[in-house]
């Protein structure tokens, strides 16, 4: 019988430095085309600012989020693959979500979004 909290280990919480000044980008597209929308976590924007717009290695990203390379490649990974389906096929992005907690939260305590 499975435990009830599901199988694997819990997701652990990354750093984030800030959060994004939006959280809602929507494409303009004719009337009358299928809308989808592909949510992006806050730690997977966290990740590609930090490596895509910032130019850090991933190993420099890891550290500054507190996860491993491994974990922070398959952040990355995602949220590139999210943003590109949603470029190539006109939908809308939402950030949000996610197990994070800002840095600048540290000293009053966690924030679980």
């Amino acid at each position: 019988m499975m435990p009830p909290f599901g199988p694997g280990r819990r997701r652990g919480r990354r750093w984030v430095e800030t959060l994004p000044a939006a959280d809602y980008y929507q494409p303009r597209i004719p009337p009358g085309y299928p809308r989808r929308v592909v949510t992006i976590g806050v730690e997977e924007i966290e990740a590609l600012r930090l490596v895509d717009l910032l130019g850090q290695s991933q190993e420099e990203a890891a550290a500054a989020m507190g996860v491993s390379r491994k974990t922070l490649w398959r952040d990355l990974t995602s949220a590139r693959h999210k943003v590109v389906e949603a470029l190539i096929s006109g939908w809308s992005i939402q950030i949000g979500g996610g197990n994070y907690v800002l840095k600048g939260d540290a000293d009053r305590g966690e924030r679980r979004w």
